[in-house]
């Protein structure tokens, strides 16, 4: 996975494709720990692994939005 190191370099246009292709990931993950849980013969240990990279996936994703959202005084 290729996670932004520093989202401070890349341009807004940037950004906004990574987080198309992120979020393209997390569905893609979502989807597939659905189909492993099931069945009935379930590798546990892969469904932890891909859930952990789903959470990172959902932190990356939150940076970015946090980072292309502008900050409105109320």
């Amino acid at each position: 996975m290729n996670a932004p190191t520093d989202l401070s370099m890349k341009t807004d246009e940037v950004l906004r494709v990574e987080l198309e292709v992120f979020r393209r990931q997390h569905r893609d993950l979502d989807e597939a720990i659905e189909a492993l849980e099931a069945k009935a013969t379930a590798d546990q240990l892969t469904i932890k692994r891909l859930k952990k990279q789903k959470l990172r996936l959902k932190d990356i994703i939150r940076l970015i939005e946090d980072r292309l959202t502008p900050d409105i005084i109320a």
